[in-house]
């Protein structure tokens, strides 16, 4: 195999969970010798140059907004998160092939809700073979592999979404994650053998644009914890409420706020609870052993918090109003120590971290 390619946004609306994943991939591939580059659009909370810090060449397309005929979800044929894209497709694509000039890379991976098999058609001719990142199997996709890494996802739920003979990995044993997950995946779960909530993480995604953390730190006040427990609080470099969250933690000498942390793995090994989103990071905190009260940020997260939750491996916290009592409870459920094993064990069973190698070992298969 000689480059990969792939398309792929963070913004402030779409979050980091995307790129993120994308960029454990590219590098477990550049392990392999293989060169990655990525095309973004330039959405602010774009991450190019933290991709730029791995080592890999950034494209950025020029920002724009969705056409207005194409801002309703769902209308006209279009994919339900067509917004989310800052251009209608047929834009996205001839700027796409621009940047592809004629490198025709070995595989284009896509890993975009607002993109779809119209798209994947219309980049065809610039690439050998495509690869679609999903969660969501709401589309028709036009690819030789298509990777959804839900808890409980099979290959039947893309049934008349696909080609025929295409490729399709389902599942959280194959989950995107960066090495360091599996590496402290022992120590951490050894640790737990004495399970006593003694830290607690809060981690609520790379962007939280709503200030979700602010009211978790809030709700916090009001439940009863260990007087030992220390509370860590990561967030991301484009954060839009870091500095107020920095502010509120200031007065809480239990909780200190870290931004932009280079070894996740290390700090959630060295956790008892997480209050974290439904998102990507669920699979990093499943493969430590690392249960969580799971806070729904976006309507794409409901059946993958359903589905932690019926695996025992997740509380599923209240939205809104309803967030302070329903943590209050949770949290008096979780100081127990039978409660807090039971989950740790569930969560060890979800994923165990070498999804990602499982990826690549596909990609050269195919290859």
């Amino acid at each position: 195999m000689g480059d990969v390619v792939f398309r792929v946004d963070a913004s402030l609306e779409i979050g980091t969970g995307h790129v993120m994943r994308c960029l454990a991939l590219a590098e477990a591939l550049g392990r392999r010798g293989v060169t990655s580059r990525f095309i973004c659009r330039d959405h602010e909370g774009h991450l190019a140059q933290r991709i730029s810090r791995h080592g890999h060449r950034v494209d950025l397309l020029a920002s724009g907004a969705c056409p207005p005929a194409q801002r309703a979800s769902g209308q006209a044929g279009q994919p339900a998160h067509v917004a989310w894209l800052g251009a209608d497709w047929k834009t996205d694509a001839s700027q796409s092939i621009a940047m592809l000039a004629d490198a025709r890379p070995d595989w284009l991976v896509i890993d975009h809700y607002a993109l779809d098999s119209t798209w994947e058609q219309a980049l065809r001719p610039f690439c050998r073979r495509m690869m679609a990142i999903d969660d969501l199997a709401d589309r028709r996709h036009d690819v030789n592999l298509l990777l959804d890494q839900n808890l409980g996802r099979s290959a039947d739920d893309y049934t008349g979404l696909l080609p025929t003979g295409s490729t399709v990995l389902a599942g959280a044993r194959y989950a995107l994650l960066r090495p360091e997950f599996s590496a402290w995946r022992e120590r951490s779960l050894a640790r737990r053998t004495d399970a006593r909530l003694r830290r607690l993480l809060v981690s609520l995604g790379g962007v939280d644009k709503d200030n979700v953390t602010g009211q978790v730190l809030a709700a916090l006040l009001k439940c009863e914890l260990p007087q030992d427990c220390r509370i860590s609080v990561v967030m991301g470099e484009q954060a839009p409420w870091l500095d107020a969250v920095r502010e509120q933690a200031a007065a809480m000498p239990m909780v200190d706020v870290q931004v932009g942390v280079a070894d996740v793995a290390a700090l959630m090994a060295d956790c008892d609870l997480a209050i974290g989103a439904a998102g990507t990071s669920a699979w990093e905190r499943c493969c430590v052993g690392l249960p969580t009260l799971l806070v729904v940020l976006a309507a794409n997260q409901v059946p993958g918090a359903r589905a932690l939750r019926a695996a025992g491996a997740a509380l599923l916290l209240g939205e809104g109003d309803e967030l302070a009592a329903s943590l209050k409870a949770a949290i008096e459920r979780m100081a127990d120590p039978a409660m807090l094993q039971a989950q740790q064990k569930a969560c060890a069973e979800v994923t165990d971290g070498l999804g990602t190698a499982r990826i690549v070992e596909a990609l050269f298969g195919a290859a």
